[in-house]
């Protein structure tokens, strides 16, 4: 025997019924009489042919069959109102264009964008990983909406400020020669914040230095690092466990202060901002997480 479609009307009452335990209370949350929500139960109980609540106590009770559909009943209702709300949002919520820093590219935030891209299909996200100078540049010409850059610590603009752990790193198993005539170097491209303190920092200590090895992907700053071809500046959350942190007993003194900051355009639409809140509350938990 086919049983005919469940009405979500009905359903609403059926759990009501059950949440409030009875036909009174019930009509008071879905806004009917006490009558009408008894002959929609009954309605609800011919279309299935069981009985779906114990009406002999005090309060109204579920049967074994009702506690079977109320399971089933929640989760439709919820989908309803799931399906209404992405229904009723407009057609297309536009686009944002979103710059981040290369090493929040290869970690989870990109499991943050794509459940956020998931939730609004009328929304356009354009994301692209780059170096900070080029992400701070590319916001100033308009070409993007939102920023999540690296800076020097200190910056006044910014819709959330993070400070920045950040280390010399060695390989663990095929260390350098720290008192080399050269410090052989691997980093990003000219223009790197990284690079630019490194260098700095050991023409301080009266050193000379040389690139060894520049790559335009983190992966590959991580991996040259653990063979071993040289030293370099990464952020807490990039070290990795075949890395090792130098310190200023090996000759290698703190990095001046860098911070992560984010930072909208003057006219970032509603779908920029509500981004923005969430990329917020992602540095929010990894300062909490490293604290």
């Amino acid at each position: 025997m086919m049983l005919p479609m469940l009405d979500l009307e009905l359903l609403r009452s059926f759990v009501a019924v059950v949440d409030a335990g009875g036909f009174t209370r019930a009509g008071e949350r879905v806004h009917r009489t006490q009558s009408t929500v008894s002959q929609q139960i009954k309605r609800l109980e011919d279309d299935l042919g069981q009985q779906l609540l114990d009406r002999s106590g005090k309060d109204v009770t579920p049967t074994d069959a009702g506690e079977r559909l109320l399971s089933y009943a929640r989760r439709l209702l919820s989908l309803a109102e799931e399906a209404r709300d992405v229904l009723g949002r407009p057609s297309s919520e536009g686009a944002v264009r979103l710059g981040i820093n290369e090493d929040f590219a290869a970690y989870r935030l990109t499991k943050l964008l794509a459940s956020f891209a998931r939730a609004r299909p009328g929304l356009r996200l354009d994301v692209r990983a780059d170096q900070s100078i080029y992400l701070r540049r590319d916001l100033e010409r308009g070409e993007l909406d939102l920023a999540l850059l690296k800076r020097a610590a200190g910056g006044k603009d910014g819709i959330g400020v993070w400070p920045e752990r950040v280390h010399w790193v060695d390989s663990r198993s095929h260390p350098c020669n720290a008192k080399a005539d050269s410090v052989p170097l691997i980093f990003f491209p000219t223009g790197c914040l990284y690079r630019t303190r490194a260098i700095h920092a050991i023409e301080a200590a009266g050193r000379r230095w040389h690139m060894a090895y520049t790559s335009s992907s983190l992966a590959g700053i991580q991996a040259a690092v653990a063979a071993g071809l040289g030293l370099s500046i990464l952020p807490e959350i990039a070290i990795q466990a075949d890395h090792r942190t130098l310190s200023a007993r090996d000759g290698f003194a703190p990095i001046d202060k860098t911070e992560v900051a984010l930072v909208a355009s003057p006219n970032a639409n509603p779908a920029t901002l509500r981004l923005a809140q969430r990329l917020a509350e992602f540095c929010d938990a990894l300062q909490a997480k490293a604290a």
